[in-house]
């Protein structure tokens, strides 16, 4: 999810509007709301400095505001929560371990992202029997989706 889509989702969460968000962020009250419309459409991109001041308006990490990098731990985790805000990817627990499962109460995205997930796991399970070969597993991991001719 890109950070204009993380600033309109912690936006609308918090119940702000465009122009009081904008002048809470430092801008004049005369432009507070285009200078923020203009983020949240992505024909600019925030600075450091206003992903901070943005952060502290919603009272987020300025983790869970940028595209994160699942090179880290911290990344990786900001990413699974924007997998929940946007698909309604949930954690649980079965026998004693972290789980993640698909919320069934989020209607098309259930069935879109059951699925996706779905064919995922088949090719998964092809792999693990030896019906596929690991290159042929990450030829189709890397070629999703794949196009029908």
């Amino acid at each position: 999810m890109a950070i204009s889509e993380r600033i309109r989702f912690f936006r609308n969460l918090s119940g702000m509007t465009l122009k009081y968000l904008g002048i809470k962020v430092g801008f004049p009250e005369k432009t507070a709301d285009i200078r923020m419309a203009q983020y949240e459409s992505g024909s600019r991109t925030p600075k450091a400095e206003l992903t901070r001041d943005l952060a502290e308006a919603f009272g987020v990490s300025t983790d869970a505001l940028t595209v994160p990098n699942i090179d880290s731990y911290n990344g990786l985790m900001h990413t699974l929560f924007a997998l929940e805000d946007m698909y309604g990817i949930k954690i649980t627990e079965i026998d004693g371990e972290p789980c993640l499962h698909l919320d069934k109460d989020t209607g098309a995205n259930y069935i879109i992202m059951f699925e996706m997930l779905s064919a995922w796991k088949e090719q998964a399970q092809k792999l693990k029997c030896g019906e596929i070969t690991k290159s042929e597993y990450d030829d189709w991991r890397y070629n999703y989706p794949i196009k029908k001719k």
